[in-house]
């Protein structure tokens, strides 16, 4: 068997060495593109890793927690206990806005049940706000935001579980008064039910956890999620709250950028160790559907909406550098690329080429992926348990090229359809109101 493995690996690498004209042509992509990113966010870990830990507060804000609500019916409670048993000195309101409360009854007994099981408790306030007619996502979180009387707001997804040290963490980033906004870190709930979940689970933890770490680190943090994001309640009433259409925190990120070139002194953080849980899609088709939204809102939001205000004067040359590259270039266009030169290398080229090109890519991945989750694991993962996943590491870039493919498809869907319009974050009456970009 290992005479066999040796003769392929021989068999590739002089197919690979007589094409060599064509697989040069990645690695100008691969280091003009990926390499700088996996730099300076690993780089942005170790920065953040070497800076001593924040004092513990002095002060412990007021928090909101915003919850929008929609259809998950008696798991709402498990979202509301969790905020309600945050350990956390300061008081804290809980809104969780119902959104089309007359046709999703259950999610709204349910809150109402939990409001009054947890009636009692000292400085922890439970308001149901019901919006009997949907309005969608954006209009929940406004609703939510107009009756907010915390110092900080934290919006969260009707779905998402918490870490019962979540608050204090958040309190802990804003106790530095620069700190603008600061996005938490979520991990994947139901990562063992199957391998989509399990890639979902890493790449949550590399993408997400330890990828906006690094970015945050160096002022470039791309995005603070909408299912779990901490503003300070008045700036986010000055910048007009959350806006229309989809890609609502992508939106609101890009502004606040904008609002932070007007005021230096601030900054976007994010808590690696506030830590919220939710769950992915478990089947095929779920995550088909939600990348589809996901990278067709990034387009919209990008070359539709934001196409004027992506200037180095409104966002900085710092951020505006890091948007163009990894915003535009990765994210929308390098996924089409990729796409296209797969289909032009199967086709013009023999097979056996094919499968030593795709093999050298297969290793080069493997192996950023694999330093990347040793970092991970041994700089900002809060879990001792998270190397369990190793074992899912060898898989992982296939899982990344079949995303690219996915992404690919949905920036023509988004160019072609407008797929935007067709969201299901807001009901169809709303999104043709909203101006159109």
């Amino acid at each position: 068997m290992l005479q066999d493995s040796i003769y392929i690996f021989e068999y590739l690498f002089l197919v690979l060495r007589d094409n060599h004209e064509v697989w040069l042509l990645l690695f100008p992509m691969l280091i003009i593109v990926e390499l700088p990113l996996y730099l300076l966010v690993v780089t942005g870990i170790f920065r953040w890793a070497s800076q001593p830990p924040s004092p513990s507060p002095r002060h412990f804000p007021s928090i909101s927690f915003i919850i929008t609500c929609y259809g998950e019916g008696d798991a709402i409670q498990i979202t509301i206990d969790t905020l309600i048993e945050q350990v956390y000195p300061g008081a804290i309101e809980i809104l969780a806005v119902v959104d089309g409360a007359s046709q999703n009854k259950d999610t709204y007994l349910a809150a109402m049940r939990s409001k009054q099981f947890h009636s009692h408790k000292k400085d922890r306030r439970i308001y149901v706000i019901p919006k009997w007619q949907r309005g969608g996502r954006v209009s929940t979180l406004n609703a939510g935001l107009a009756m907010a009387k915390g110092q900080l707001v934290i919006n969260v997804d009707g779905d998402t579980s918490f870490d019962n040290d979540m608050a204090y963490n958040m309190a802990q980033v804003f106790s530095s008064p620069h700190t603008l906004a600061c996005g938490g870190a979520l991990r994947v709930r139901n990562h063992t039910a199957n391998l989509l979940t399990r890639m979902q689970a890493l790449e949550y933890m590399l993408s997400m956890q330890a990828g906006k770490t690094g970015m945050a680190n160096w002022g470039v943090l791309n995005n603070i999620s909408g299912a779990f994001g901490a503003f300070r309640t008045k700036i986010l009433k000055q910048v007009g709250g959350w806006d229309t259409h989809t890609a609502e925190d992508l939106d609101l990120t890009t502004r606040l950028k904008q609002y932070k070139v007007r005021y230096p002194h601030y900054n976007l953080a994010f808590s690696p160790h506030a830590v919220g849980h939710t769950d992915v899609p478990d089947t095929l088709k779920g995550l088909i559907m939600q990348r589809l939204r996901w990278d067709g809102d990034l387009l919209f939001l990008f070359l539709r909406k934001h196409s004027e205000g992506l200037t180095p004067s409104l966002l900085g040359w710092g951020n505006f550098i890091f948007t163009l590259a990894y915003g535009v270039i990765q994210n929308v266009l390098l996924p089409i690329i990729v796409a296209g030169y797969t289909i032009y290398i199967t086709l013009a080229y023999p097979l056996g080429f094919v499968l030593a090109l795709s093999m050298l890519l297969y290793c080069i991945y493997l192996i950023f992926s694999s330093l990347f989750f040793i970092v991970y694991c041994g700089l900002v993962s809060e879990r001792s348990s998270d190397w369990k996943a190793a074992v899912w590491l060898p898989i992982y870039p296939i899982y990344q090229f079949i995303m690219r493919l996915l992404t690919a498809f949905a920036m023509i869907n988004e160019v072609v359809r407008r797929s935007h319009e067709e969201s299901s974050m807001a009901p169809w009456w709303v999104l043709k109101r909203g101006k159109r970009f």
